[in-house]
């Protein structure tokens, strides 16, 4: 219970922050309609598009169920039928591919609010192409694990191992869904540059999203979370 709280709390300071830089945090009622501020001030910020306030609340909701797994991850490991499912060392390889593909989505929207659609597409491509080389590796990680004799119903760690890889995994693969057309889009001739611009943007929230949440499960496969967790009830006790 003090993993989902800590969990959620942080999403909710990250919301949090990102409204504060955003047009919601207006007050009109103390806007004046003749008085005009300079560009710099922030007062001719447009309007956050409903799409991308509709992604941050799912990703809300998203690390409400990634919370709940994980914290259902450590009530069952504390259980005597519990043996820890070993890490893979592909999981090393899977996460830096998975980083490598954020950055480089972080790379394609700084492109995309200049306008340099010769670096746009190269930077889409890199991003796609690595997300599916995370989705290629965690299917022959689980292949490596199963070969071993670590299959899904020997003992609850596999139970959990095989449920939270495959459930982030299905999330990626959603995301892969958008990107990939996002960068077809960005091939083509007769596309808006704004609609592009907010496509890779909410490309690269997700990603980044999707990358937190990933660190979290792997700190918790290689044991590295039980030291913060026991911090976190000994600060909460």
């Amino acid at each position: 219970m003090n993993v989902t709280l800590i969990f959620l709390a942080a999403i909710a300071a990250i919301i949090i922050w990102w409204l504060s830089g955003q047009r919601l945090t207006s007050k009109p009622w103390l806007e004046t309609g003749s008085v005009q501020l300079p560009d710099h001030a922030g007062a001719d910020r447009p309007p956050v598009p409903a799409v991308k306030i509709g992604l941050f609340v799912f990703l809300g909701v998203v690390g409400a169920v990634f919370s709940l797994a994980v914290s259902a991850y450590f009530m069952r490991a504390a259980s005597a039928d519990w043996w820890a499912t070993p890490v893979p060392r592909l999981l090393w390889v899977n996460t830096a591919a998975l980083a490598l593909s954020s950055a480089a989505l972080q790379w394609a929207t700084h492109e995309a609010r200049h306008g340099r659609m010769e670096s746009l597409r190269p930077a889409l491509v890199t991003g796609l192409a690595l997300a599916v080389f995370f989705l290629v590796g965690q299917v022959q990680a689980w292949r490596e694990l199963t070969a071993a004799g670590y299959v899904l119903a020997d003992n609850p760690s596999n139970s959990f191992f095989y449920m939270l890889t495959g459930l982030h995994g299905l999330h990626i693969l959603g995301g892969l869904a958008v990107l990939a057309h996002t960068t077809v889009r960005a091939f083509s001739t007769d596309v808006a540059p704004e609609r592009l611009r907010l496509s890779v943007d909410l490309s690269a929230i997700y990603s980044h999203f999707m990358l937190a949440v990933w660190l979290l499960l792997f700190a918790l496969f290689a044991g590295w979370a039980n030291d913060f967790v026991d911090l976190c009830r000994t600060l909460l006790s």
